[in-house]
Parts: structure tokens; sequence; C-alpha cells
């Protein structure tokens, strides 16, 4: 298979790297187009709707700090042009699939931690992403290195 367009999806942890790492050596090797979108959840997802305060501006140093921080995580990538570097606020998996959609993306790639448990209960964003996604889903596994030195 053939990929036209990679979509990085990431939450900006400094575990992330492999995830664009690789995402970026599969766009080379099929000479594809490379996006990348971080998504700031809402603060009153985090606090509630029912916080007797504005978070609105809160919020904007949040999605201010994100966009640094984005500019940043993918300097180092000249297959990512600042075009192709999304920023959106919403819920995670909706604004994912959304992007995909928007551009034509035939393959995202996600990090994934492996969590257990509760976690794994709870579902997470990578869970997200893999059950509705309108395109192929790579999920990178992250904190590989932990875990095969704990073994």
């Amino acid at each position: 298979m053939c990929y036209t367009h990679i979509l990085v999806a990431t939450d900006l942890a400094e575990d992330c790297h492999p995830v664009l790492e690789r995402a970026n050596a599969i766009a080379e090797r099929f000479d594809c187009m490379l996006s990348f979108l971080h998504v700031v959840e809402p603060m009153s997802v985090a606090f509630g709707a029912d916080v007797p305060m504005d978070l609105s501006l809160l919020q904007e140093q949040q999605t201010e700090q994100a966009r640094e921080k984005l500019e940043a995580f993918t300097a180092g990538f000249p297959r990512i042009t600042p075009d192709h570097c999304h920023l959106r606020v919403g819920q995670p998996k909706h604004e994912i699939h959304e992007m995909a959609r928007e551009q034509k993306v035939d393959l995202i790639v996600v990090g994934s931690h492996g969590r257990h448990g509760l976690a794994l209960l709870l579902g997470s964003t990578t869970n997200d992403v893999l059950s509705k996604a309108p395109c192929d889903v790579l999920a990178v596994a992250l904190n590989k290195q932990e875990t095969e030195d704990t073994e």
C-alpha cells in the first residue's frame, strides 16, 4: 500500500518523539505529505462546566503554550511545514477524525503507552482513534525500552 497523506496526532509529551520519527520515516519512504495535529482539551472539560469563573484567559494561555511547544516539537522535521501544523481545541478523538476526513488523510499515526488496568477500562485517546478512524491507524509503542528493561 502507498500512503499519500499521513497525520501525526500527539499530546506533545517528551516520550512522543518516536511517533513523529516513525511517521517521518514512512512519509520519506512513500514521498507523501505529513501533517501534525495537537488537540487542546477545553478547560471546561478539565474543571467541569459549573466552575463559577471565566476560563477563557486560562484557555488562551494553554493554547498559546501548546502552539509554542508544537513549533519546537516539529522544528527538526522539514517535511512538516507551518501550513501542515495544526492546533485545535476540542475532544481529541473527534478532532483527529475530523482532521483526517478534511485533509483526506490515509494514515493516522499515534502513540500508545500500552496502559493496563483502570486506564484500559476507561479507554484512551489511541483506542478512541482506532475505533472509528476513517483510514488506517498506526499506534507506535511508547516507553518500549522501559518495558524491556524491567522484564
